[in-house]
């Protein structure tokens, strides 16, 4: 799928030749409900309605992976792209090496990284995104079936090179596994959990990216909805049953009471700037050097409004020696608390 320009700045998707977005919209909590890491029920039509409303904005592109909703996120986003012209749709970028039994959905995945499965996941998912070449695919998780990481790694490259993929990236990969995979061919990018509280990616992970021309999409900015503003220690307590985030220690007990502390010293900077907290979260992450992108999620098109001024928000040092302070006095998380310039 091929993009236009948008109106919004963009940055270089390390060596791809894709320019994006400083913001990309994130499509798993449209996966809805029914599998092992669901955000609870959701309806189809508000999840085309918020990628419509962030494409029209002029996000250029979207994240999703196989696993959200066990192929759904995947369908979803086809149909939201459907009635836009070829040349106008947004980057679409998903993931595979989690693989789900159909008879047991509720059970976790299997991260799996042998090439003959991840042929199949790729076809499966050009099938679902109705597209005969995927612009980014990544390796969701590192293999736990025994397949070293240079395999899958090198079946990723052999499918980008039949034509299959565009580029190839990680994600939840460290700085040694993203060097064993440059030895066989570049990785064009990471995909670290990156957020305020949830900060391990800046100590090695950004700075490799770096140095080596990969790009780095940086998922969770808003650390699941605690960083926007609009979460409370009594929507945490209401969580339902079907929702990850209500087993999370970041949503009970002291971690959330330290990350909620820090969620009100971002809603500071926000009215500063006369803009949302959640804008703060996505732009504190842009801020940092090496990231080329941020994925936030929403599940209607208000959400979208909710963080979309992050687009061009741009943090000064004042703001992240603010941001970098109340992190430090709140506890909350755990990494570097400060980009260094």
């Amino acid at each position: 799928m091929a993009s236009t320009a948008s109106a919004f700045p963009t940055r270089p998707l390390g060596r791809t030749g894709m320019a994006l977005t400083r913001v990309g919209f994130g499509a798993w909590a449209i996966g809805g409900s029914g599998w092992s890491h669901g955000w609870g029920a959701q309806d189809d039509a508000d999840s085309i309605a918020a990628i419509r409303r962030a494409v029209d904005l002029g996000v250029n592109w979207i994240d999703t992976a196989a696993i959200y909703g066990l192929g759904h996120s995947e369908e979803v986003v086809a149909r939201a792209l459907a009635d836009i012209p070829k040349s106008e749709r947004p980057f679409v970028f998903t993931k595979g090496g989690l693989v789900w039994d159909e008879n047991d959905r509720a059970a976790a995945p299997r991260l799996v990284g042998a090439p003959d499965s991840l042929q199949r996941e790729v076809e499966a998912s050009l099938r679902r995104l109705r597209t005969d070449c995927i612009d980014l695919y990544q390796m969701h998780w590192p293999a736990q079936d025994g397949t070293p990481l240079e395999e899958y790694w090198q079946a990723l490259l052999d499918l980008k090179q039949a034509g299959k993929l565009r580029a190839v990236g990680l994600s939840n990969h460290d700085a040694g596994q993203l060097e064993a995979a440059a030895r066989l061919g570049h990785v064009d990018s990471l995909q670290p959990p990156f957020s305020a509280i949830r900060r391990g990616a800046a100590e090695s992970v950004l700075p490799w990216c770096a140095a080596h021309g990969t790009g780095v999409i940086v998922y969770s900015p808003m650390q699941s909805g605690l960083l926007t503003g609009a979460f409370s220690a009594e929507r945490a307590a209401s969580l339902p049953a079907d929702d990850w985030r209500s087993q999370s220690d970041d949503f009970r007990g002291d971690g959330l009471a330290r990350n909620l502390a820090l969620a009100e010293a971002l809603g500071d900077v926000a009215a500063k700037h006369a803009t949302s907290t959640a804008s703060i979260a996505c732009a504190w992450t842009l801020a940092w050097p090496g990231v080329t992108g941020a994925i936030v999620g929403a599940r209607n098109a208000e959400q979208v409004d909710g963080w979309i001024d992050a687009a061009i928000r741009v943090l000064d040092s004042q703001d992240l020696d603010f941001i970098g302070e109340a992190i430090a006095r709140t506890g909350a998380g755990y990494g570097p608390t400060r980009p260094q310039h």
